[in-house]
């Protein structure tokens, strides 16, 4: 081959790197960028109960819950006395459901909530990522 075409080749295949590396970028910018939430945003909150619970405290738990506006799904674990729920942040927040649910059943309640050094070890994997990396890089542009 000639050296035209070596040229011709490493610029058309730096060309499309290039490219492929510029779409990943905005695409990760697009899919990280924060947003206000809308009818479509779910959020999880946690409740942690200072006290054992059996099956049937699970079950009453669950069941208000589930009757609270702005709740969407309910997960109750007897074994660690911990609440995990999903609601719609727009129709109503995890302070209010938690402050409604302490005071309407008698349990020993509280809110978790991640500490800062919680929320920034939350997924091991993803500071070791390239994508990850790609995405430090432009938001602290």
């Amino acid at each position: 081959m000639n050296s035209k075409k070596i040229k011709k080749y490493l610029l058309i295949s730096f060309s499309a790197v290039l490219f492929f590396v510029s779409v990943l970028a905005i695409h990760i910018y697009w899919i990280n960028r924060p947003k206000a939430a809308d009818a479509n945003t779910i959020a999880l909150a946690r409740i942690d109960i200072k006290q054992p619970i059996d099956q049937e405290d699970a079950a009453t738990i669950s069941n208000w819950l589930y009757q609270q506006k702005a709740v969407d799904h309910v997960l109750v674990n007897p074994k660690t006395s911990i609440v995990v729920f999903s609601f719609y942040p727009i129709e109503s927040n995890a302070d209010k459901i938690v402050s409604n649910f302490k005071s309407a059943l008698p349990y020993k309640a509280e809110r978790f909530i991640p500490t800062e050094k919680q929320l920034q070890s939350g997924c091991p994997i993803a500071k070791t990522s390239m994508t990850y990396k790609i995405y430090t890089y432009f938001k602290n542009l």
